[in-house]
């Protein structure tokens, strides 16, 4: 498995290539805007993207993932969790809604789809498996649920949105996310969406 780190220090927002070698297989997670970093990055390791996913409706950046699949032919996997008022708008052929506990397979990497409401209603994080050597998860693409030393806020859509009585569900579900990972295996590494002083995504704002 080969895994590329992509980082906007400008939004603090990080992305990831997860790669096949094998098969020469690639999947893009929460791209930026700018997708020339993923293509070349691809094209260097010999493989095809032919997946990008969201682990949540973005609101702190512009995605990416559209453009991407548009200019590489790839299919897009987004959130089917969170109910209609969160459904993607966007629906086609072309995209594929993941539900809570289903797998998808990236060449002989296999990502299993957690629900992991609480900063949104849809949000999902995605477990990695490299079945080419291991029968066990090695890692969590997290993306604004769990950051390092902290989780993404559950207060974001009644105090900076305006819808009334979210805040206090969504730090129970985040509370609930916590415990849940909590039973983890340590070692397990965590892959999150943002990196450190990452306002836009903690819902502030630079003067």
């Amino acid at each position: 498995m080969l895994l590329k780190y992509f980082y906007n220090p400008h939004l603090a927002q990080a992305s990831y290539l997860v790669g096949c070698e094998a098969e020469g297989t690639a999947i893009v997670i929460d791209p930026g805007r700018e997708i020339t970093p993923y293509i070349e990055a691809a094209l260097a390791s010999d493989l095809r993207i032919d997946w990008v996913a969201e682990t949540h409706i973005h609101a702190d950046f512009v995605s990416g993932s559209r453009e991407l699949a548009a200019a590489t032919g790839a299919k897009i996997a987004v959130s089917g969790m969170g109910g209609a008022e969160w459904a993607y708008q966007f629906l086609d052929a072309n995209l594929t809604e993941l539900q809570d506990g289903e797998q998808l397979m990236i060449g002989k990497v296999r990502f299993e789809v957690i629900h992991t409401p609480g900063h949104t209603p849809e949000h999902i994080s995605l477990q990695v498996t490299d079945t080419a050597v291991a029968d066990a998860p090695m890692g969590i693409f997290t993306g604004d649920f769990l950051f390092a030393g902290d989780v993404g806020r559950p207060d974001l859509l009644e105090n900076a949105v305006g819808i009334l009585q979210t805040a206090e569900p969504g730090a129970k579900q985040q509370y609930a996310n916590i415990q849940k990972f909590a039973q983890m295996d340590d070692y397990l590494h965590i892959w999150p969406g943002h990196g450190a002083d990452a306002l836009p995504a903690m819902g502030f704002q630079h003067n």
